[in-house]
Protein backbone atom coordinates (compact mmCIF):
# COMPACT_ATOMS: atom_id res chain seq x y z
CA UNK A 1 0.00 0.00 0.00
CA UNK A 2 2.90 2.67 0.24
CA UNK A 3 2.24 3.26 -3.71
CA UNK A 4 -1.42 4.56 -2.50
CA UNK A 5 -1.50 7.75 -2.71
CA UNK A 6 -2.48 9.50 0.63
CA UNK A 7 -5.38 11.71 -0.95
CA UNK A 8 -7.13 8.72 -1.71
CA UNK A 9 -6.76 7.56 1.99
CA UNK A 10 -8.00 11.10 2.92
CA UNK A 11 -11.03 10.70 1.02
CA UNK A 12 -11.98 7.09 2.10
CA UNK A 13 -12.14 8.80 5.95
CA UNK A 14 -13.36 11.67 5.22
CA UNK A 15 -16.89 12.09 7.29
CA UNK A 16 -19.75 12.43 4.80
CA UNK A 17 -21.68 15.07 7.28
CA UNK A 18 -18.78 17.13 8.42
CA UNK A 19 -19.88 20.54 6.42
CA UNK A 20 -23.19 19.74 8.33
CA UNK A 21 -24.64 21.93 11.20
CA UNK A 22 -21.92 20.88 14.16
CA UNK A 23 -21.68 17.60 12.72
CA UNK A 24 -25.67 16.62 13.77
CA UNK A 25 -26.99 15.40 10.11
CA UNK A 26 -25.56 12.01 10.21
CA UNK A 27 -25.94 11.64 14.11
CA UNK A 28 -28.64 9.54 15.60
CA UNK A 29 -32.46 10.42 14.63
CA UNK A 30 -32.96 11.19 18.73
CA UNK A 31 -30.09 13.13 18.85
CA UNK A 32 -31.31 15.46 16.06
CA UNK A 33 -35.16 15.92 17.47
CA UNK A 34 -33.56 16.73 20.43
CA UNK A 35 -31.21 19.51 18.97
CA UNK A 36 -34.38 20.81 17.00
CA UNK A 37 -36.28 20.69 20.45
CA UNK A 38 -33.56 22.73 21.81
CA UNK A 39 -33.74 25.63 19.43
CA UNK A 40 -37.19 25.46 19.28
CA UNK A 41 -37.00 25.94 23.24
CA UNK A 42 -34.66 29.15 22.65
CA UNK A 43 -36.35 30.53 20.46
CA UNK A 44 -39.48 30.32 22.30
CA UNK A 45 -37.37 32.27 25.43
CA UNK A 46 -36.45 34.96 22.99
CA UNK A 47 -39.67 35.37 21.47
CA UNK A 48 -40.85 35.67 25.22
CA UNK A 49 -38.64 37.67 26.56
CA UNK A 50 -39.11 40.53 24.13
CA UNK A 51 -42.49 39.93 23.97
CA UNK A 52 -42.42 41.01 27.61
CA UNK A 53 -40.37 44.20 26.79
CA UNK A 54 -42.41 45.61 24.25
CA UNK A 55 -44.76 44.84 21.36
CA UNK A 56 -43.35 43.61 18.08
CA UNK A 57 -45.31 42.74 15.01
CA UNK A 58 -44.96 39.39 13.79
CA UNK A 59 -43.02 38.13 16.78
CA UNK A 60 -43.59 34.94 15.51
CA UNK A 61 -41.27 35.02 12.87
CA UNK A 62 -38.74 34.15 15.27
CA UNK A 63 -40.08 30.27 15.00
CA UNK A 64 -39.39 30.08 11.52
CA UNK A 65 -35.34 30.66 12.50
CA UNK A 66 -34.93 27.44 13.74
CA UNK A 67 -36.96 25.29 10.98
CA UNK A 68 -34.89 26.73 8.71
CA UNK A 69 -31.44 26.24 10.75
CA UNK A 70 -33.05 22.50 11.34
CA UNK A 71 -33.07 21.97 7.65
CA UNK A 72 -30.09 23.05 6.54
CA UNK A 73 -28.06 20.94 9.35
CA UNK A 74 -30.47 18.45 10.63
CA UNK A 75 -32.49 17.28 7.96
CA UNK A 76 -36.14 17.31 6.64
CA UNK A 77 -38.29 15.77 9.08
CA UNK A 78 -36.45 17.29 12.00
CA UNK A 79 -37.37 20.38 10.22
CA UNK A 80 -40.83 19.49 10.31
CA UNK A 81 -40.81 18.61 13.72
CA UNK A 82 -39.47 22.59 14.85
CA UNK A 83 -42.47 23.77 12.58
CA UNK A 84 -45.04 22.03 14.57
CA UNK A 85 -43.56 22.84 17.93
CA UNK A 86 -43.33 26.22 16.82
CA UNK A 87 -46.92 27.28 16.11
CA UNK A 88 -47.50 25.08 19.36
CA UNK A 89 -45.34 27.40 21.42
CA UNK A 90 -46.14 30.66 19.88
CA UNK A 91 -49.94 29.20 20.47
CA UNK A 92 -48.80 28.51 24.46
CA UNK A 93 -47.05 31.61 25.42
CA UNK A 94 -47.88 34.15 23.13
CA UNK A 95 -51.33 34.61 21.65
CA UNK A 96 -54.24 35.27 24.87
CA UNK A 97 -55.34 33.51 26.77
CA UNK A 98 -51.68 32.40 27.75
CA UNK A 99 -50.41 29.10 29.31
CA UNK A 100 -52.96 26.96 26.76
CA UNK A 101 -53.73 26.19 23.88
CA UNK A 102 -57.42 27.90 23.48
CA UNK A 103 -57.35 30.97 21.14
CA UNK A 104 -60.11 33.15 21.59
CA UNK A 105 -58.96 35.73 18.71
CA UNK A 106 -59.32 34.63 14.71
CA UNK A 107 -56.76 36.50 14.02
CA UNK A 108 -54.61 34.36 16.35
CA UNK A 109 -55.93 31.40 14.54
CA UNK A 110 -54.84 32.83 11.00
CA UNK A 111 -51.64 33.94 12.48
CA UNK A 112 -50.67 30.11 14.07
CA UNK A 113 -51.89 28.69 10.75
CA UNK A 114 -49.60 31.18 8.82
CA UNK A 115 -46.85 30.58 11.02
CA UNK A 116 -47.14 26.41 10.63
CA UNK A 117 -47.30 27.39 6.61
CA UNK A 118 -44.38 29.27 6.45
CA UNK A 119 -42.69 26.93 8.45
CA UNK A 120 -43.39 24.29 6.03
CA UNK A 121 -42.28 26.17 3.01
CA UNK A 122 -39.13 27.06 4.47
CA UNK A 123 -38.24 24.01 5.59
CA UNK A 124 -38.12 22.62 2.31
CA UNK A 125 -36.71 25.46 0.18
CA UNK A 126 -33.79 25.24 3.09
CA UNK A 127 -33.69 21.14 2.79
CA UNK A 128 -33.78 21.38 -1.30
CA UNK A 129 -31.30 23.68 -1.45
CA UNK A 130 -28.81 21.64 0.93
CA UNK A 131 -29.66 18.28 -0.82
CA UNK A 132 -28.63 20.29 -3.96
CA UNK A 133 -25.65 21.87 -2.55
CA UNK A 134 -24.49 18.35 -1.22
CA UNK A 135 -25.02 16.84 -4.83
CA UNK A 136 -23.06 19.51 -6.29
CA UNK A 137 -19.70 19.47 -3.52
CA UNK A 138 -20.29 15.81 -4.42
CA UNK A 139 -19.97 15.93 -7.99
CA UNK A 140 -16.77 17.86 -7.47
CA UNK A 141 -15.12 15.32 -5.36
CA UNK A 142 -16.07 12.69 -7.85
CA UNK A 143 -14.40 14.70 -10.49
CA UNK A 144 -10.93 15.76 -8.66
CA UNK A 145 -10.69 11.79 -7.50
CA UNK A 146 -11.06 10.81 -10.78
CA UNK A 147 -8.18 13.62 -11.96
CA UNK A 148 -5.99 12.39 -9.29
CA UNK A 149 -6.27 8.51 -10.07
CA UNK A 150 -5.87 9.15 -13.82
CA UNK A 151 -2.89 10.79 -12.94
CA UNK A 152 -1.23 8.52 -9.99
CA UNK A 153 -1.72 5.65 -12.50
CA UNK A 154 0.25 6.52 -14.85
CA UNK A 155 3.13 7.09 -12.64
CA UNK A 156 2.69 3.31 -10.99
CA UNK A 157 5.27 0.73 -12.77
CA UNK A 158 3.47 -2.23 -11.01
CA UNK A 159 0.54 -4.14 -11.83
CA UNK A 160 -0.45 -5.03 -8.41
CA UNK A 161 -0.34 -1.50 -7.72
CA UNK A 162 -2.08 -0.17 -9.72
CA UNK A 163 -5.26 -2.51 -9.59
CA UNK A 164 -4.69 -1.53 -5.30
CA UNK A 165 -4.60 2.18 -6.11
CA UNK A 166 -8.02 1.60 -8.04
CA UNK A 167 -9.79 -0.53 -5.55
CA UNK A 168 -9.15 2.05 -2.71
CA UNK A 169 -10.11 4.95 -5.10
CA UNK A 170 -13.89 3.36 -6.21
CA UNK A 171 -14.16 2.59 -2.32
CA UNK A 172 -13.38 6.01 -1.78
CA UNK A 173 -15.60 7.70 -4.72
CA UNK A 174 -18.53 4.92 -4.13
CA UNK A 175 -18.08 4.40 -0.62
CA UNK A 176 -18.53 0.87 -0.68
CA UNK A 177 -17.22 -2.40 -0.77
CA UNK A 178 -14.98 -3.02 -3.94
CA UNK A 179 -13.44 -6.64 -5.28
CA UNK A 180 -11.28 -6.23 -8.28
CA UNK A 181 -10.53 -10.10 -9.84
CA UNK A 182 -7.48 -10.11 -12.10
CA UNK A 183 -7.46 -13.37 -14.78
CA UNK A 184 -3.64 -13.71 -15.45
CA UNK A 185 -3.68 -16.58 -17.43
CA UNK A 186 -5.06 -19.40 -15.05
CA UNK A 187 -3.72 -16.99 -12.51
CA UNK A 188 -6.32 -15.58 -10.28
CA UNK A 189 -6.04 -12.57 -7.92
CA UNK A 190 -8.25 -10.90 -5.67
CA UNK A 191 -8.19 -7.40 -4.49
CA UNK A 192 -10.51 -6.14 -2.48
CA UNK A 193 -11.45 -2.94 0.03
CA UNK A 194 -14.27 -3.45 2.68
CA UNK A 195 -15.61 -6.10 5.12
CA UNK A 196 -17.08 -8.14 2.54
CA UNK A 197 -15.55 -11.10 1.43
CA UNK A 198 -16.36 -12.30 -2.08
CA UNK A 199 -17.94 -15.94 -2.15
CA UNK A 200 -17.97 -18.66 -5.16
CA UNK A 201 -21.31 -16.97 -6.34
CA UNK A 202 -19.84 -13.68 -6.91
CA UNK A 203 -16.16 -15.17 -8.21
CA UNK A 204 -18.77 -17.12 -10.95
CA UNK A 205 -20.51 -13.58 -11.61
CA UNK A 206 -17.23 -11.53 -12.05
CA UNK A 207 -16.09 -14.54 -14.77
CA UNK A 208 -19.76 -13.91 -16.32
CA UNK A 209 -18.87 -10.39 -16.89
CA UNK A 210 -15.44 -11.43 -17.83
CA UNK A 211 -16.83 -13.79 -20.58
CA UNK A 212 -19.95 -11.83 -21.94
CA UNK A 213 -18.25 -8.21 -21.69
CA UNK A 214 -21.48 -7.00 -20.53
CA UNK A 215 -22.32 -5.56 -16.69
CA UNK A 216 -23.52 -7.98 -14.24
CA UNK A 217 -25.69 -6.72 -11.53
CA UNK A 218 -25.98 -8.36 -8.34
CA UNK A 219 -29.54 -10.16 -7.77
CA UNK A 220 -30.05 -10.37 -11.39
CA UNK A 221 -29.15 -13.72 -13.62
CA UNK A 222 -26.77 -14.81 -13.76
CA UNK A 223 -25.76 -13.21 -10.60
CA UNK A 224 -28.74 -14.11 -8.35
CA UNK A 225 -26.90 -14.19 -5.03
CA UNK A 226 -24.19 -11.86 -5.66
CA UNK A 227 -23.68 -9.33 -3.36
CA UNK A 228 -21.55 -7.03 -6.18
CA UNK A 229 -22.58 -5.47 -9.12
CA UNK A 230 -19.45 -6.55 -12.06
CA UNK A 231 -18.10 -4.57 -14.78
CA UNK A 232 -15.87 -6.09 -17.28
CA UNK A 233 -12.03 -4.25 -17.78
CA UNK A 234 -11.82 -4.17 -21.13
CA UNK A 235 -7.90 -4.93 -22.09
CA UNK A 236 -6.19 -6.23 -24.90
CA UNK A 237 -6.17 -9.83 -26.06
CA UNK A 238 -3.61 -11.42 -24.77
CA UNK A 239 -3.29 -9.69 -21.08
CA UNK A 240 -4.63 -9.86 -17.81
CA UNK A 241 -8.43 -9.29 -17.95
CA UNK A 242 -9.97 -7.42 -14.81
CA UNK A 243 -13.84 -7.49 -13.12
CA UNK A 244 -14.41 -4.41 -11.10
CA UNK A 245 -17.15 -5.45 -8.17
CA UNK A 246 -18.80 -2.78 -5.72
CA UNK A 247 -21.30 -4.08 -3.30
CA UNK A 248 -24.31 -0.94 -2.93
CA UNK A 249 -26.80 -1.44 -0.47
CA UNK A 250 -29.88 -1.96 -2.16
CA UNK A 251 -31.59 1.34 -0.79
CA UNK A 252 -28.83 3.63 -1.52
CA UNK A 253 -28.00 2.66 -4.93
CA UNK A 254 -26.55 5.12 -6.71
CA UNK A 255 -28.93 6.00 -10.14
CA UNK A 256 -26.09 6.09 -12.64
CA UNK A 257 -22.88 4.06 -11.52
CA UNK A 258 -21.57 2.70 -14.56
CA UNK A 259 -20.63 6.52 -15.78
CA UNK A 260 -17.67 6.59 -13.03
CA UNK A 261 -16.91 3.23 -13.46
CA UNK A 262 -16.46 3.38 -16.83
CA UNK A 263 -14.25 6.00 -16.58
CA UNK A 264 -12.00 3.86 -14.08
CA UNK A 265 -11.96 0.74 -15.94
CA UNK A 266 -10.88 2.46 -19.22
CA UNK A 267 -7.83 4.08 -17.02
CA UNK A 268 -7.53 0.69 -15.34
CA UNK A 269 -7.32 -1.11 -18.76
CA UNK A 270 -4.64 1.35 -20.25
CA UNK A 271 -2.23 0.86 -17.37
CA UNK A 272 -2.90 -3.34 -16.90
CA UNK A 273 -2.30 -3.20 -21.44
CA UNK A 274 0.83 -1.09 -20.57
CA UNK A 275 2.18 -3.06 -17.99
CA UNK A 276 1.29 -6.27 -20.17
CA UNK A 277 3.49 -5.08 -23.38
CA UNK A 278 6.36 -3.74 -21.10
CA UNK A 279 7.04 -6.71 -19.94
CA UNK A 280 6.02 -8.47 -23.07
CA UNK A 281 8.89 -6.66 -24.81
CA UNK A 282 11.52 -7.54 -21.44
Amino acid sequence: MADVNPRLQQDITASPGADSLFGLADAPAAVRYLASFAMTAFATVVAAGVDSQVAIPNISLIFVVPVIIGAVGLGLAPSLFSAILGALAYNFFLTEPRYTLIVDDPANVWAIGLLFVVGLIGSGVAFTSRRRAIEAALLRRQATMLQNYSRDVAGIDNAKAIVSITCHMLAALFQVPVVILVLDGRRVSVEKVGNVEPQEAEIEAAQSSLATGLVVSAGVYPALTSRFDFWPVKTTAGGPRAAIGLAFDPDERPATPSTSVDIVSRFLALALDRQHFRHART
